[in-house]
C-alpha cells in the first residue's frame, strides 16, 4: 500500500500544479495593438543554426526574409552546422542583403565538442551587429508580425529575456501514422507550451523553446553565454534561461501573442519523435532551480508510479480502483488545464484524442526520462549524451 500512499500524494500535489498553471495562463493579457504602435527602433539579429536542413531551408528563410519589419533593421545569419546536403547553396540562392551565411567547418577546426548547436548560436551571435538576439530553428516558418510583435513586447517591458510560443505545422495528407503520431505530438508539446508560459510569467520556475525566444546580446555576454552549460548537446534554451533569470530577476518574460507563434517541423516517425524527447530529458539533470527540478520529479514520478499501480494490479485486483481513479483524475486535470493554452493555439479539436493517448504518453514519459538521465543518443547523425 506505500505505492498507493505515494500515488495520492503526487497526485495531489501534480493537480494542484495544474490548476495554478491554469489560473496564471488565464491571468496573462496581453494589448496586441499596443505592441504595434509607433516607430520600431530595435535593431535585431535573428539566428538559426541549420544542419541537413534540405527540405526546410527556403521555407524557412523566406518566412523571416519577409517580415513586416523595417528591413534596415534586421539581419538574418544562418550557421551551417557542417550539413552534408545543399542547406548551404539553397541558402546563398536566396541571397539578400540582410542575410549572412557563415560554415562553422571553417571555424571549428580539429575542434570536438559536444554541443553543435550551441557553438553555432555564439558564433552568429559574435558577428550579430543587433541590440537584440532572436533564435529560431531551420525548419521553422515565421509569421509575417513576428519580429514587430518581438521588438514591440521588448520595447514596452525592458525585457532581457523573451520567451515566444511555438507549434507543430499541421501534416495533413501525410498518412494515417503520421498523422496520429502528429496529434501526439501537438498535445504533448501544447501542454509543455503552456506549462512553460505559465510558469515564466509567474516567475516560480522557467521554460521555453530554442525555436523561439530572444535576448539582448549586451545580456548574453554578461551572464557568460553558455559557459559551464556547454558540455551536453541540449539547453541551448532553458539553461540559458535560466542563466538570465538568476542575473535579471523579473526581467524574464513571456509574450502570449499570437502574431509571435513559431510554427515547427514535427517529428514524421517514432524513432525521430523518441530521440527528439530523450535530447530534451537529458538536460534534466542540469538544471539549478530546485523549483524546476520539482516540477519534473512530480511529472516523472506520478507516470512511474502509475505504471508500477498497474504492474499490481496483475498480483492483486484491489489495486485496480486506485489505477483506474488516479488515470481518470490525472486526465480530468489535464484535459481542464489544456482547455484554453488549445485556444490560443487553435487546436482545440485534436482533443477528443487525448484520452487514448493517456496509456502512451505514461509509459514514453517513463522511456525517455530514462534514456535521456543515463543514455546516449543520435541526433542529426552524431551521437551525443
Amino acid at each position: 500500500m506505500l505505492v498507493i500512499v505515494f500515488l495520492i500524494v503526487v497526485l495531489i500535489f501534480y493537480c494542484s500544479l495544474l490548476i495554478f498553471y491554469r489560473i496564471i495562463w488565464n491571468k496573462i493579457i496581453l494589448d496586441e495593438e499596443l505592441l504595434h504602435i509607433g516607430k520600431h527602433t530595435t535593431t535585431i539579429s535573428v539566428i538559426i543554426p541549420a544542419r541537413d536542413e534540405e527540405q526546410n531551408i527556403s521555407r524557412c528563410l523566406k518566412s523571416v526574409l519577409q517580415q513586416d519589419y523595417d528591413i534596415n533593421l534586421f539581419e538574418v545569419i544562418i550557421i551551417d552546422d557542417h550539413s552534408t546536403d545543399q542547406t548551404a547553396s539553397i541558402a546563398k540562392s536566396l541571397s539578400q542583403e540582410n542575410l549572412n551565411i557563415i560554415a562553422l567547418d571553417k571555424i571549428l577546426i580539429n575542434n570536438t565538442i559536444n554541443s553543435y548547436k550551441k557553438r553555432a548560436i555564439e558564433v552568429g551571435i559574435s558577428i550579430a551587429k543587433g541590440e537584440l538576439i532572436v533564435c529560431t530553428d531551420a525548419d521553422c516558418i515565421a509569421p509575417k508580425k513576428w519580429l514587430q510583435t518581438i521588438a514591440g513586447f521588448y520595447e514596452h517591458t525592458n525585457a532581457e529575456f523573451i520567451s515566444a510560443p511555438v507549434k507543430f505545422h499541421d501534416i495533413t495528407g501525410k498518412g494515417f501514422f503520421k498523422r496520429l503520431l502528429y496529434i501526439f505530438q501537438t498535445l504533448d508539446f501544447t501542454s509543455l507550451q503552456g506549462i512553460g508560459g505559465a510558469a515564466t510569467a509567474s516567475g516560480f520556475h522557467y521554460m521555453c523553446n530554442g525555436a523561439n525566444l530572444a535576448f539582448t546580446k549586451k545580456s548574453f555576454f554578461e551572464v557568460g553565454g553558455y559557459k559551464d552549460i556547454d558540455d551536453i548537446a541540449s539547453g541551448d534554451d532553458m539553461l540559458l534561461m535560466e542563466k538570465f533569470a538568476d542575473a535579471y530577476p523579473g526581467k524574464v518574460k513571456f509574450i502570449k501573442s499570437r502574431e509571435a507563434i513559431i510554427e515547427t517541423a514535427p517529428a514524421l516517425s517514432l524513432k525521430t519523435f523518441i530521440r527528439q524527447r530523450i535530447r530534451w530529458a537529458s538536460k534534466a539533470g542540469k538544471y539549478k532551480t530546485s523549483s524546476t527540478k520539482i516540477v519534473l520529479a512530480t511529472v516523472y514520478l506520478l507516470n512511474v508510479l502509475l505504471i508500477l499501480t498497474a504492474i499490481l494490479c496483475f498480483f492483486n485486483s484491489n489495486y485496480l480502483l486506485y489505477f483506474l481513479s488516479a488515470v481518470i483524475l490525472k486526465t480530468a486535470f489535464e484535459i481542464w488545464f489544456l482547455l484554453p493554452v488549445a485556444h490560443f493555439f487553435k487546436n482545440k479539436s485534436l482533443l477528443v484524442w487525448f484520452i487514448p493517448a493517456v496509456p502512451f504518453h505514461i509509459i514514453y514519459t517513463v522511456i525517455a526520462g530514462a534514456f535521456g538521465m543515463f543514455g546516449k543518443y543520435e541526433w542529426k547523425g552524431r551521437v551525443v549524451k
